[in-house]
């Protein structure tokens, strides 16, 4: 495990809110409708951290795009039709099944300056290195969009992100919950787990068996995250929909907004959270 941080502009720890975002396909739409509801309810967070799709949703949400406005992408077809996101290549000649070409081309459009300084709000990348078998945090530079795709990079369904000589894929295969890169700058942290653990009724087929074993080492690689976290919301999606529903974004995000509804009138003490200060 390795934290690359930006020691240049050191944040102020006891003004900083941190929210973690974990990965989990389609099931991170989640994630929409969780900021939904925090912003309604004034807790604004200034640092964000995010594997897999949860690093999607978190470097829009940086750049400052509302929880309405990433909704409309989804309805225009930018951010939820797999078939948009997989653009696909002859298997013998590339390191997965698909390109990044079209969520790069996606985060070029929509945070064209494609640099984590300019962003509205701290954001950390959780990568994978696969020459050295640890996670790691991006936060700083100027390939945004590099260090997204490769957080995204599913092994064996898009091709690896490389640079220079090491390879880079998705950051939920060793720590799909890293609020570990937010434990230093911020004084709270709320994480959002929408892979959270749930015990199977009926196994069925290979693939649903293939999908638990699955969850059950991202909820393993999850541990110390959420641990972290002094406030975590887990939609339960998962209960309804899968990693790969993404026509459900709607009721997706739904879930997401209820579960966070109903985790505030549970824990009201989160409330105090909404007089924290927006980073400057």
């Amino acid at each position: 495990m390795k934290i690359i941080k930006d020691l240049f502009n050191p944040p102020t720890r006891n003004e900083a809110l941190g929210l973690c975002l974990s990965g989990g396909g389609a099931l991170g739409f989640a994630h929409i409708g969780v900021i939904q509801a925090l912003e309604e309810n004034g807790i604004i967070p200034t640092h964000i951290a995010g594997s897999s799709m949860g690093a999607i949703i978190g470097a829009l949400y940086a750049e400052g795009y509302s929880a309405a406005e990433m909704m409309q992408m989804i309805k225009d077809d930018k951010l939820y039709k797999v078939t948009k996101l997989l653009t696909f290549t002859a298997t013998f000649l590339k390191s997965g099944l698909s390109t990044h070409n079209s969520l790069h081309s996606l985060i070029q459009e929509v945070i064209p300056h494609n640099s984590f300084e300019n962003l509205k709000k701290k954001l950390y990348i959780c990568i994978v290195n696969l020459n050295s078998g640890e996670w790691e945090i991006i936060d700083s530079g100027n390939d945004l969009n590099k260090w997204v795709c490769a957080s995204a990079s599913i092994p064996g369904v898009f091709e690896t992100v490389k640079d220079g000589k090491t390879y880079y894929v998705d950051g939920g295969l060793l720590n799909n919950m890293p609020a570990q890169a937010l434990e230093d700058d911020c004084s709270t942290i709320i994480g959002v787990d929408v892979i959270p653990h749930k015990i199977p009724s009926e196994l069925n087929k290979p693939s649903d068996t293939l999908a638990y074993a699955i969850r059950a080492m991202q909820h393993q690689n999850s541990k110390e995250g959420r641990e972290l976290c002094r406030y975590l919301i887990e939609p339960n999606a998962i209960e309804e929909f899968h990693e790969f529903s993404f026509d459900a974004y709607e009721a997706i995000y739904q879930h997401g907004y209820d579960a966070t509804i109903r985790f505030i009138a549970e824990n009201p003490r989160i409330l105090k959270l909404s007089n924290v200060a927006t980073l400057q």
